[in-house]
C-alpha cells in the first residue's frame, strides 16, 4: 500500500470514525432548552437582544467580502465550493439576527441551515484543493445534501447527532489535511488561524453569563462569539487574497 493510499485512508478514518462512534455508541444528543436563555436581553432602537443581533453584522463583512472576492476571480482554486462556504457565511448574518430577536427552536432553525452551507463548503474546498479538482463537485453537492438534512433531523427528531458531525468533521480534518497533504497553495497556515478563532468563540460562547457579569454587563460572551466567528471567515479571505499556487514537483 502506497503512502497516498494510506493517507487517504487515515484522512476516511478522522471523518466517518466520530460520526460512526455518535451514531452507534452516542445516545441521541437533545437541544438543551437552556441554550436559548441567553445573557443579554436588552432592547436598544426597538430590537430585542441588540447586543447579540447587531453583532451579526459580522457576518455579512466578512462573508460578503469573501465572496466578492471569489466571484472577481475565476480562477480560485475550489472556486465554487468557496462561493457557498462565503455564501453561507454571509446568510448567517439574517439567520443568526432573526433567531436573536425570539430564540427559539424553530428560529434557530434559520440560523443553522447557512451555517451547514457554510461548513460544508469549506469541507469541499479543503478536500478539493489537497486531493485534486476532480473531487470537487462530487464532495460539494453530497455534503450541502447531507449539511441541510442535519439540521431538519435534529428539528423533527430533537437530536443533535448529525449537526455535531457536520460542525466538526471540517475542523477535524484541516490539521491533519494540513500536516499528510502536499500544498497546492502558499499561506495555508490562515486555515489554522480561522480554526483558532472558531474555538475561541466557543469558548465566548460556553463563558456567555460570566463575561457578561465580568465586562459589567457591557458585553455577553454571546456578542463576543460572534465577533471571533466571523475572524474565522475572514482569516480564509486573507488567505485566498495572499496565496500563490506552489509549482509541482520535478520528477
Amino acid at each position: 500500500m502506497d503512502q497516498h493510499v494510506r493517507r487517504m485512508l487515515w484522512l476516511a478514518l478522522i471523518i466517518f470514525a466520530p460520526l460512526i462512534y455518535l451514531i452507534l455508541f452516542q445516545a441521541a444528543i437533545p437541544q438543551d432548552p437552556g441554550y436559548h436563555i441567553l445573557a443579554d436581553k436588552r432592547t436598544c432602537l426597538g430590537i430585542r437582544n441588540f447586543g447579540d443581533v447587531i453583532t451579526n453584522v459580522a457576518f455579512l463583512l466578512a462573508g460578503g467580502a469573501g465572496w466578492l472576492w471569489c466571484y472577481r476571480h475565476l480562477n480560485t482554486g475550489a472556486r465554487l465550493s468557496w462561493l457557498i462556504f462565503f455564501a453561507g457565511v454571509t446568510l448567517v448574518f439574517f439567520g443568526s439576527a432573526y433567531y436573536h430577536t425570539t430564540p427559539n427552536n424553530n428560529t434557530l432553525v434559520w440560523d443553522r441551515l447557512p451555517m451547514t452551507f457554510a461548513f460544508m463548503g469549506l469541507f469541499a474546498a479543503l478536500l478539493s484543493e489537497h486531493l485534486g479538482a476532480r473531487w470537487e463537485r462530487p464532495l460539494l453537492i453530497p455534503a450541502l445534501v447531507i449539511g441541510v438534512a442535519s439540521v431538519f433531523y435534529w428539528r423533527y427528531t430533537n437530536d443533535l447527532r448529525l449537526y455535531v458531525w457536520v460542525q466538526g468533521a471540517p475542523l477535524l480534518a484541516i490539521p491533519f489535511v494540513l500536516a499528510m497533504f502536499r500544498a497546492r497553495f502558499t499561506h495555508r497556515w490562515y486555515l489554522l488561524f480561522g480554526l483558532g478563532f472558531y474555538a475561541l468563540a466557543k469558548v465566548a460562547e460556553i463563558n456567555d453569563w460570566p463575561i457578561f457579569e465580568a465586562t459589567g454587563q457591557f458585553v455577553s460572551g454571546h456578542s463576543i462569539k460572534h465577533l471571533l466567528a466571523a475572524c474565522a471567515p475572514l482569516m480564509l479571505w486573507l488567505m485566498l487574497r495572499r496565496r500563490r499556487a506552489v509549482a509541482e514537483p520535478a520528477r
